[in-house]
This record gives C-alpha cells, structure tokens and sequence, in this order.
C-alpha cells in the first residue's frame, strides 16, 4: 500500500517513523478547514454490501515456467465463484480493448522546460506548511508546472482518496483509505457511489462495460493477511478472487488493476514481508518461503476463473500501466534499509529483485536467476505509488509518455514524474503537492491528480 515501509521487531531502521513524519506533516492540514466538497455522510448513497466468496483462490502457475510471451497462455485452473451479475462468456468474460480514436503527432515531443523546483513551503491558518483545504486560490497558485499547462481545483473527498479512474459514463471515480467509492461529476460535485471495502488500492473499469473492478483488503493483519479482487455491477460488489497476500504492516496489499489489449485484467500484489523474512517465531529473520502470488503482478480472466502469474520480483507495486506498444510499466518500494525506489519495465516471466536484495540481513538469489533491472530509480523513500500513461493528443508532444506519482514526505517527493515514450527521458512535471497518490487521464485529455493528505483532486490541463 502506500505507506509501503515499516518495521519488523529486529532492531533495524524503522520505516514507520517515516511515514509518521510524513503525516506530522499531513495532519497539519486538517479537514476542519474547509472541504469543498459533500463528506459521505451528505451524499446520496448507493450502498450494497460485498457478498463472500464460496472459495479462496488456489495457487496459480507462474509465466516463467512456461515459453514467455507478451501475452502468456491463460490456464484453465478455477480461481473463485465467478460473480452471478458477470455471464462469463466462452473466453471467460474477455471484452477487447477497443481502438484508440485520437490522432496524435507521433512525431512532435514536449517543448523543453527547465526543471520544476518545489514550490516553498508556506504557512496559513491551518498548517505551517500548506494552505487550507478549502483555499482554492491557494492551492491553484502553489503547483508548479511547465509553461502552458495549468492547475485547478478540480474537488475535494474526505476519507483520504487513494486511487482513482474515469468511467464510461464520463465519471471521476475515486476509492479512499476509509473505504467509500465516490463519483464525481464535470462540475467537481461529489456523491458516495458504494462503500464497506477496506482501504481500496485498485481500481478499474472493464473496457466495453460498466464492470468496475476493485482491490481491497479482506484479512486486515500484518502477518496471514488477505486481500482480495471484487468487481462491482448493477448495484451489487461480488468477490471473484480471495486468497491474494496481504497485509505487511497495513501496507502491502493488492494494488493496481489495468486491462490489458488482450483483454485480460491485470494486478500488482504486494510482498508479505519487507525482503522476504520470516517476521515472528523462533526463525525470525530467516528467509522465507514465497507465497505463488505475492510480490508479483498477476493477470486473470476477468470472470476470475482464470489466474496466473505474469511476473515475479515486485516489493510493493502500487500501481501498473501500458503504454500504446502494449508494454507494461510499474513503479516499486524498496527496502526498509533504504535502496532507491524503482521505475520498471515489466518483463513477462521475469524476475524483478524481491525478495534478493544486497543488505546485510537480505538474501542472495538462487544460482541461474538473472533479476530484471530497473530503468530509472528515484530518491530513496520517496514512495512512489500512481503511475499513468498518457494516450490522448491534447498535451503535445505527449502522447505514450508516462506519468509517475512520488507520495512520501521525503525530500525530491510531493510530486509528479515525467517519462518519455519507452520511459528512457524523465524530467519533473508538478511539483508543489501535499502527498499526491494517483493519478489518471481524463476523457477530456487532462490529467487529474489526487492527493491524498489534503483530499483535494487537482486537474492538470494543457492552455498553450
């Protein structure tokens, strides 16, 4: 999840106190404030409860055990009851993602900027650091950005918003750690569509229907946790996939979900451990044996009748993406000793480097496995957590760029990444936010940021 770090009772540096300066820093910016927008308790509320699964998830094969391709065999293995809202069709409910219907300059490319510094910290009335909630000037004037691209107020949710995806009805959809689903309209108007899940991570419509699919914790405890994928339709949320790793110190979980052209469902599970440790007991310490889905991306039917693993290695993804060549990317959090966090290509059947890491305490890789290195690495500590990928034509020169959000309170952090197509050129994009979480793009080409200290969604739109 996204605090992503903390500590195991062995003495080592403790990522805790991390996010706890993090959210000394958060706090101050209390919601007594102002918010804008409606709290759940003033919506208009469309609640069902989850209904339980009548089975929990088998371990599922793994791609690199079979030739790998970009797009691996799916198995036939039964995962969990499959939704009764959801007709599975011969193909396990695959709709085909549908063609794209922009026409951008694949050969233009972003004016150069020089580099987005942070904005300086500020005091107000209501933080020795930020404006208030509801100080939309404020926050308007605070976010940095390069020449012709401008940031606005878009809403604001209580409830700490975690992640957040547009619907085919042209909704913004945003999940938050409190566990309420809320819609908001073009007009930032705000109303409670769903709640009773526990801090969601995930979150993603079914292309070609109005399946919306989402990932939350069901076992909430740090060790023997579980997680689970649920996907959400006429009114009703219904289980299709329990039994997924969670919950290493209430932060890893499973996390993002995207479709991909195969129209597949894919999902980032988090580590069980901080580098594969066993956490209590008398063998405390020692390296343990790996759950078949943690720390790993998987990909499913999206009935979830089908599961496998598609790749290994990943600590704790927040959140994955493809780009217009049907690649995958994904961000990761490093270790509690501080290695830097990770910007990745995802190779189908690769090993990505959990749980062997170089520390003191960590653990070497088997002999013959080869670990897939990242492309770019970030600031230790800086968490990085949404990751975007920007297939629209209103930002020029930016098409199958990506987009990466830093979360922590961390220097080189509260902000948003830039990515070149292939993710080989980076720059800073944003820079001035509280504790920026997800991010995604819009029908209208914009990309909609969301913060989840202050609650605030911000647009980010291209003016000229």
């Amino acid at each position: 999840m996204i605090f992503k770090k903390n500590m195991i009772d062995n003495g080592r540096y403790v990522k805790f106190l991390i996010v706890a300066v993090a959210l000394v820093a958060m706090v101050t910016i209390p919601t007594g404030c102002g918010g804008s927008a409606q709290p759940a308790a003033q919506a208009t509320a469309t609640t069902a409860s989850v209904e339980q699964p009548a089975a929990t998830l088998p371990p599922a094969p793994f791609v690199g055990e079979v030739p790998a391709t970009a797009t691996p065999a799916a198995t036939d293995t039964p995962a969990a009851t499959p939704t009764p809202a959801a007709t599975a069709t011969a193909e396990g409910g695959v709709v085909l993602m549908p063609p794209m219907d922009h026409d951008p300059d694949l050969v233009a490319t972003p004016e150069p900027w020089d580099t987005i510094e942070q904005t300086p910290y500020e005091a107000s009335d209501c933080s020795d650091k930020y404006p208030c909630n509801d100080d939309v000037a404020g926050w308007e004037s605070r976010i940095a950005l390069p020449e012709g691209f401008t940031a606005t107020y878009y809403a604001r949710i209580d409830g700490q918003p975690n992640v957040l995806t547009f619907g085919p009805d042209g909704l913004l959809y945003v999940a938050t750690m409190s566990g309420e689903v809320f819609t908001v309209d073009d007009a930032g108007n705000v109303e409670l569509f769903m709640d009773g899940f526990n801090a969601p991570a995930g979150l993603a419509f079914q292309p070609g229907t109005e399946r919306l699919y989402i990932s939350s914790r069901l076992v909430d405890q740090n060790e023997g946790g579980e997680a689970r994928l649920s996907v959400i339709e006429n009114g009703v949320a219904t289980d299709l996939i329990t039994g997924l790793p969670c919950c290493y110190v209430a932060m890893h979980s499973a996390n993002g979900i995207v479709f991909g052209a195969d129209g597949f469902g894919y999902m980032a599970v988090g580590g069980r451990a901080d580098h594969g440790e066993i956490l209590s007991g008398p063998n405390v310490g020692k390296q343990d044996e790996l759950h078949p889905l943690e720390a790993s991306i998987l990909r499913f039917s999206p009935d979830g009748t089908q599961v496998e693993t598609y790749a290994r290695g990943f600590r704790n993804s927040f959140d994955i993406a493809w780009d217009a060549d049907d690649v995958l990317y994904t961000t990761d959090n490093m270790p509690d000793f501080g290695p830097p966090e990770e910007f990745n290509r995802v190779e189908p059947g690769g090993e990505h480097g959990y749980p062997w890491y170089d520390c003191a305490v960590c653990f070497a890789p088997p002999d013959g496995v080869e670990i897939v290195p990242p492309l770019h690495t970030f600031a230790p500590h800086t968490a990085p957590t949404g990751i975007a990928a920007y297939l629209d034509d209103e930002f020029p020169g930016f098409f199958n760029s990506l987009f990466v959000t830093l979360w922590s309170a961390f220097p080189e952090a509260q902000r948003v990444v830039w990515f070149g197509p292939g993710g080989e050129e980076t720059a800073t994009f944003a820079t001035g936010f509280a504790a920026p979480i997800d991010l995604t793009v819009g029908p209208d080409g914009a990309l909609y940021v969301a913060d989840w200290a202050t609650g605030i969604i911000f647009r980010i739109g291209y003016t000229g």
